[in-house]
């Protein structure tokens, strides 16, 4: 029997199943501003049986944005752009989600196929910022944040949130993972404030949950997701000890699951990378906290994700690489594990909602 399709309940949300769509960075919005690409990619994940498909990275103001060319939501322009995506996702009875992000000290770069790495004025570039003065390899020094940035990021990413939920999204996500700028509060290598956001752990957490809490406050009924990078897989960095510790922080202000990744703020960490290297840090904040976990990482097979699930090790699986190939993979993945998921073909769906 497969668990992997069993629904799962959050709040007042019931996901048909348990295998998900992780956010993955398209680099194709124009002043933040998704278009037909967004629709086409995005809209094809949303007829392939997933239980839920989460959208990429979406900053919460111009300078949170990874790439000149990523979406966000700071603006109502975008929040019009977001409903086309929304609607179609909803026509075809899937969830959406999205990631709420700031990249703090990896901002203000190109797209990745871009001739240049990081955009000047002239691209429509800016000065990036962080907890403490301290570059990622390669990238040009970050500004110090004072705690007036502090709480106008927190602003943001509130006003942010607002903006998700009148555009159709029913879950949010608060990305705190991957070297960008929630992560780079959690981790001393990146972190060396001596005020209330540096220093001891509990400092460390402070921004991320004073986040999350403000979050939780204006998105009751919605599931509240954090991204987190479970390890930094470097001494001296952000461990599992930590994060065992920030989940139960999270789970009592309001956060309903953990999407477990890991690495992103050290450049060149020694990352034993296979099969399903992430899942044994979402197993432990599961079994550790008893707060819901995601799992995610090179997991690419059928009977690798229901394994997952079945052996409680996660309450849900994210794939990225399986549903890029092949954006109806989880309907080969029911097939595969001897399900059968209510599911309508698109041109049947259309003119069932039309009638």
């Amino acid at each position: 029997m497969s668990q992997l399709f069993d629904p799962m309940t959050i709040r007042n949300l019931t996901f048909p199943n348990r295998l998900w769509v992780s956010p993955m960075c398209q680099y194709q919005a124009t002043d933040g501003v998704v278009g037909d690409w967004h629709l086409m990619h995005l809209g094809a994940l949303a007829t392939g049986g997933a239980g839920l498909v989460i959208a990429e990275a979406t900053a919460v103001s111009p300078e949170g944005r990874i790439s000149i060319a990523c979406p966000g939501l700071w603006h109502d322009d975008q929040v019009v752009a977001w409903r086309r995506v929304t609607d179609f996702a909803h026509q075809q009875g899937t969830l959406m989600g999205i990631q709420l992000a700031h990249a703090g000290r990896k901002a203000s770069t190109m797209q990745p196929w871009a001739d240049h790495p990081f955009a000047d004025q002239s691209d429509g570039g800016w000065t990036t910022i962080a907890p403490s003065p301290i570059a990622f390899t390669g990238y040009p020094e970050p500004r110090e944040m004072t705690t007036e940035d502090i709480g106008a990021v927190t602003t943001s990413f509130v006003c942010a949130a607002k903006r998700a939920i009148d555009a159709g999204f029913d879950v949010l996500e608060i990305h705190a993972a991957h070297g960008y700028l929630l992560h780079q509060f959690l981790s001393p290598l990146s972190n060396q404030r001596t005020d209330k956001y540096g220093g001891i752990l509990e400092n460390r957490m402070r921004f991320l949950l004073d986040v999350a809490a403000a979050v939780r406050a204006v998105s009751d009924s919605a599931p509240l997701l954090v991204r987190i990078s479970a390890t930094d897989w470097t001494d001296g960095g952000w461990t599992l000890d930590d994060s065992l510790v920030l989940a139960a922080h999270l789970r009592d202000v309001g956060v309903d699951l953990i999407d477990v990744s890991t690495g992103g703020n050290v450049a060149g960490a020694p990352i034993p990378v296979g099969p399903g290297y992430q899942v044994p840090f979402a197993s432990a904040i599961k079994k550790e906290t008893g707060v819901a976990t995601s799992a995610v990482g090179l997991i690419t097979s059928a009977t690798q994700a229901n394994e997952i699930v079945a052996t409680n090790e996660a309450d849900a699986v994210m794939v990225a690489r399986a549903v890029m190939r092949n954006p109806r993979w989880p309907l080969t993945a029911a097939e595969e594990l001897g399900v059968v998921i209510p599911w309508i073909a698109p041109l049947e769906r259309a003119r069932t909602v039309t009638k």
